[in-house]
């Protein structure tokens, strides 16, 4: 499903015309990610939660020539199902 076919799902189920479902889900994704960006967590009870962690340098190759290369640190978004979701998917 593509950002398109959620705009009109979310609509459908909820009554909501088009445009205003993408600025619903406009407003969350940027809600949600300046959370993520102050560092907070981002927890919906029964869907998961939006968590920000940090990925430690590391040493790695380059598959083409074999060369060891530093992979630099950097923060990665991860997210965890929430029990809900897990069972509705199953």
């Amino acid at each position: 499903m593509n950002k398109a076919q959620l705009i009109d799902a979310i609509a459908e189920k909820s009554g909501l015309t088009k445009a205003d479902a993408k600025k619903a889900l406009d407003a969350f994704i940027e809600t949600t990610s300046g959370a993520l960006k102050e560092g907070d967590r981002v927890a919906l009870i029964g869907f998961g939660s939006f968590s920000l962690s940090e990925r430690s340098a590391r040493t790695g190759r380059n598959p083409q020539t074999g060369k060891e290369i530093t992979i630099p640190a950097k923060k990665v978004v991860k997210f965890k199902a929430g029990a809900e979701l897990n069972d509705q998917v199953q």
